[in-house]
């Protein structure tokens, strides 16, 4: 896991690495933050998860003084990132690199069973560092959409996947509503030809597609009506309207290019939930 994380940091790097001031002050999908603030805000988030990892006590000080600012108002996030994103290039790239560093460092010394403290619940190591994957994957397609590269999907994408699949219940948590009582069957083609499949091969409702797409999905880099996801049951098409990989209020997502290609579409009935059901490598 760590190992993937850290191919997935360098990934990101090879992209920022080389980039002037101007690259670094582009706008990126995300509402005013630059390719500047997704690596600040990167950035920040190492230094929090390290301090969860190696200071628990100072890390729930910062979690009740988040709640503060939050509750006056404020969004502790975005102010991190607009600070950070004040600094000269140079300077942010080497806090970043030093603090996936030190993250990494402090995971791998994790003795087994251990717990880290976090927004939610206490995660292990293997959990958050996962975590820390996918939010510098999509942060990484944030910085990838702003400078008009195609990043080639990899292997990885299966840390994400996971995670989509395991936050279905708290996407409809985190607006108040109650998620279905059957759990659905998500079945993905992989980068490389393979299937990664998730959830009770006999569920009556699931979603297919390509693996990037769902992805792109749950991190709310895209919207629904771009991917070519389908939808099998009414509850999983609901779901797909709402799901979300990341902790935290949902935001306001991405508007549909309206080119009309890749649309997702619904299965009302169910059938075909289960198909490629176990068929490869992840399930």
């Amino acid at each position: 896991m760590l190992e993937d994380l850290r191919a997935e940091s360098d990934e990101l790097d090879r992209l920022v690495g080389g980039l002037g001031a101007g690259g670094w002050g582009r706008a990126t999908p995300a509402a005013g933050w630059s390719v500047a603030h997704q690596i600040a805000h990167l950035a920040w988030t190492d230094e929090v998860a390290l301090t969860a990892v190696t200071a628990p006590g100072a890390f729930a000080a910062h979690v009740a003084e988040a709640a503060e600012v939050t509750t006056e108002g404020g969004d502790f996030v975005d102010l991190a990132a607009r600070a950070g994103a004040r600094d000269e290039p140079s300077v942010l790239l080497e806090r970043w690199r030093g603090g996936r560093l030190r993250l990494e460092e402090a995971l791998r010394g994790l003795p087994d069973g251990a717990r880290v403290p976090w927004y939610g619940p206490p995660m292990s190591g293997a959990s958050l560092a996962t975590a820390r994957l996918m939010e510098t994957w999509a942060h990484g397609q944030d910085v990838a959409d702003a400078l008009g590269v195609v990043r080639e999907p990899t292997a990885r994408l299966r840390h994400v996947a996971r995670i989509g699949w395991r936050a279905r219940d708290y996407a409809y948590a985190v607006r108040g509503l109650t998620p279905p009582g059957e759990e659905f069957r998500v079945v993905l083609d992989a980068p490389d030809g393979a299937v990664w499949a998730y959830g009770p091969e006999d569920a009556g409702q699931g979603v297919t597609g390509p693996a990037l797409d769902f992805c792109l999905l749950v991190t709310r880099r895209a919207h629904r009506a771009d991917l070519a996801l389908r939808a099998h049951g009414p509850d999983a098409d609901r779901w797909l309207d709402i799901a979300q990989a990341f902790a935290g209020p949902p935001g306001a997502g991405r508007e549909p290019r309206g080119d009309g290609e890749g649309r997702a579409w619904a299965d009302p009935d169910g059938a075909g939930a289960g198909a490629g059901a176990g068929a490869g490598p992840g399930a």
